[in-house]
């Protein structure tokens, strides 16, 4: 038997357990959770823009959907993929507002474990709700608030793992991270397929499924995460130790970044909408006669960056032997620089193809390889960073706030995916070029001008920013 199987309070024992590739056995069981979750909504959005542009807003479908003119009201009377982009958009980007609320819940009301539980269950009746025009609406409602409660209580929990000085802890978020990969490459290989090729309806019923089986890995290992962290919390126990100055500027740079990570992830998270319309419209996806599903694109995705996630981990493990291992601002500024290059392959796909011809997939894949080294230095860099420096005091709720940056990112995809239709193609991208290089300078200057501040004021356990 493992440590962790032994002891009852795993609070502190379950940090010196190795059962799960080296590391705790917990992490293999949020891991796998985390892969079905994400397996359920990365399908669920895959088929989201083309199930709304193909088929739930046109003439015969969409006077069945409960509120859809009240919502069209609101966004000026928009029709057809400038509405489903902005739907697009407002849903995205609530899923990562509410996590806000979820952190808040978990840390004050339920604790972590009956708040991810009470997530599942709502995100999985979403799904099914997904199976009915009427429901829609109310649908992604239940979507948005679900993945509230799931989200930020999840990674939360990956931190919770790990000593504040365990060096592992960056790299259980990298795993972490493989493990959302594996659901994003299978869920439009399943979902994707049964939606576009059986019935939009059974796609969505399949993510529910997926929903649920995630729901069933988090149960069953509960007994290998930290005590206080599926616990209620107990309002008769002694107050928690007060935020300190260090607690409070570690706080203050953290909400600093959401915007400028807002602005990095606009270019990445592109690909579930304005991408993945102009691949069913303009892309060569035809293999020996059959065109295959424009979601595999984002299985291909997926494969990809999962690829790159474990090139990359492995790339700094080496480095790190030789020579310093660059902090966590440099790897955010790399990642910056290879997301402008993935958007200048995505520009170059649309400027060399001649008008009227299909758009071979030699960019596009070049794209996808370039986007994901940059994700590869972003996404689990900046988690990462955010777990570390987040007080102990507030932290649930700090990383609910670190989702705010995909907020911000969703509303702009959403809204900046909207002039897909309006302006050249060129254009359209050699903007989401911008947003990478803008959010790049932004780091360049954070990391000149405030990190060194912050590690002046602060203790050196409790930040690591340079």
């Amino acid at each position: 038997m493992t440590t962790a199987e032994a002891t009852p309070d795993l609070d502190i024992e379950t940090r010196h357990d190795r059962a799960f590739l080296g590391h705790p056995k917990g992490l293999g069981y949020l891991a796998f959770t985390e892969a079905w979750e994400r397996f359920s909504y990365y399908g669920m959005q895959t088929l989201l823009v083309l199930y709304m542009v193909n088929f739930l807003l046109k003439p015969g479908q969409i006077e069945y959907v409960a509120g859809i003119e009240q919502l069209r009201a609101l966004y000026g009377g928009l029709e057809g993929q400038a509405f489903a982009s902005a739907i697009f958009g407002t849903y995205a980007a609530s899923v990562y507002l509410t996590p806000i609320f979820g952190g808040w819940l978990a840390d004050r009301v339920l604790g972590k474990r009956r708040t991810v539980l009470l997530g599942a269950v709502t995100m999985a009746l979403g799904h099914f709700l997904m199976a009915f025009n009427v429901t829609f609406l109310f649908a992604l409602l239940c979507l948005i608030i679900g993945s509230g409660m799931f989200k930020g209580n999840i990674a939360s929990q990956v931190g919770a793992l790990y000593k504040p000085d365990d060096l592992r802890r960056a790299d259980a978020f990298q795993i972490f991270y493989l493990g959302i990969n594996a659901g994003v490459i299978a869920s439009p290989l399943i979902v994707g397929t049964l939606g576009e090729t059986v019935g939009w309806h059974w796609g969505f019923g399949a993510a529910g499924v997926g929903m649920l089986i995630g729901l069933v890995i988090y149960i069953s290992g509960q007994k290998y995460l930290p005590k206080e962290h599926f616990d209620v919390p107990d309002k008769s126990a002694e107050p928690r130790e007060p935020m300190t100055g260090a607690d409070w500027l570690a706080t203050l740079a953290l909400i600093l970044l959401i915007p400028v990570m807002a602005i990095a992830i606009v270019p990445n998270n592109q690909i579930f909408n304005a991408y993945l319309v102009w691949a069913d419209r303009d892309f060569d996806l035809v293999f020996f006669g059959t065109k295959l599903p424009t979601s595999w694109l984002v299985s291909l995705d997926a494969v990809v960056s999962v690829s790159f996630l474990a090139i990359v981990a492995l790339f700094w493990r080496w480095y790190g032997k030789r020579r310093p291992e660059p902090d966590e601002l440099s790897k955010l500024i790399i990642g910056s620089a290879f997301s402008v290059l993935g958007m200048f392959c995505l520009y170059l796909a649309a400027e060399t193809t001649p008008a009227g011809s299909k758009i071979g997939l030699f960019w596009p894949v070049m794209f996808h390889v370039l986007n994901s080294i940059g994700f590869a230095h972003m996404l689990p860099v900046s988690l990462a960073l955010f777990a570390r420096l987040a007080p102990k005091q507030i932290n649930a709720t700090v990383i609910g706030l670190y989702y705010l940056a995909f907020f911000g990112a969703n509303s702009l995809v959403g809204w900046v995916g909207g002039w897909f239709e309006t302006m050249p193609t060129t254009q359209f991208w050699i903007i989401h070029m911008g947003f990478a290089a803008t959010a790049g300078l932004v780091f360049v200057l954070f990391k000149l001008l405030l990190a060194p501040r912050l590690m002046h004021s602060a203790q050196p356990e409790d930040v690591a920013l340079a």
